[in-house]
């Protein structure tokens, strides 16, 4: 058994939330562009929610991508170079899938009731049409609207996201490294976030001050870009790779907050084949 399964979160200093992003940092630079590549993978996957035979089914899949990024930083940190495939890992996990998916559910369930609670009272939570092409991430449903509807949206998303972020940061890496059940993974992981408060408020502090230049350029490059010209592609494009890689640097402190605060000896993945040949060596 993994010693992760039974550990327990320790307590930290306040310092280390700083030093979660100066680690992740260093872990991205590592295998140049690999981890880039995964999450751009991730996004593009991410982006076929809004189709409404799969988007449920993609949705679903977060916490199972989501630990699937995790493990591309673990194989990084140990000095291997990830694979592309280890993002599909724990979907394909006969021991952790149904947990994930589960979460997944409680994750789209949260979300849904939080939007729900902050639109109740307005004219825009009796239209169940809209609501639903808002909730997979229509942008032109959410374009045809007031800006007091707007307003409300944004709030209510805002809610739900930190709310599910909250439920699910410790919960997906105690779930696949750790091999806890659900229930578990989410008691466990809300305790190790408010022992720990104090190193995750300066780590919000510090990722917020990241945030602001990086919005500021993507401002500018996108007002640049509404001019036109063939340089709008190659515009957009630096945008998406300024938002990605801020993206990435998320995944990472959360992995290196999971590591410092729970520890990893071993992924829960299966062996690969070397690994077999090796053993029955």
């Amino acid at each position: 058994m993994d010693r992760d399964a039974t550990a327990k979160p320790r307590l930290v200093p306040p310092s280390h939330g700083f030093a979660w992003m100066v680690q992740s940092l260093s872990l991205i630079r590592l295998p140049a562009g690999r981890l880039l590549l995964i999450g751009l993978l991730m996004q593009l996957i991410l982006g076929l929610s809004q189709l409404p035979l799969i988007g449920l089914l993609i949705m679903l899949s977060v916490p199972g991508l989501t630990a699937g990024l995790l493990q591309a930083f673990h194989v990084t940190a140990r000095g291997g170079a990830p694979d592309i495939r280890l993002l599909f890992g724990p979907l394909t996990s006969s021991a952790h899938s149904g947990r994930l998916f589960a979460m997944g559910a409680l994750i789209f369930a949260v979300g849904v009731v939080c939007i729900s609670l902050l639109l109740s009272g307005s004219d825009l939570a009796l239209d169940p049409a809209v609501l639903e092409r808002i909730e997979q991430g229509d942008v032109d449903a959410v374009s045809s609207l007031n800006q007091e509807a707007v307003g409300r949206i944004a709030l209510a998303l805002l809610v739900g996201v930190a709310v599910s972020g909250t439920l699910s940061y410790f919960t997906i890496p105690l779930i696949w490294f750790g091999n806890r059940k659900l229930g578990a993974a989410l008691a466990v992981g809300l305790k190790g976030l408010v022992a720990n408060w104090r190193p995750f408020l300066l780590l919000g502090l510090g990722l917020a001050v990241v945030l602001l230049p990086v919005g500021l350029v993507s401002a500018v490059l996108f007002g640049l870009a509404g001019t036109g010209g063939g340089m709008s592609v190659l515009i957009m494009g630096l945008i998406m790779l300024l938002l990605m890689l801020f993206q990435l640097l998320l995944f990472g402190t959360q992995y290196c907050a999971y590591r410092d605060i729970f520890g990893i000896d071993e992924p829960s993945a299966p062996a690969s084949a070397d690994d077999d040949s090796q053993l029955l060596a």
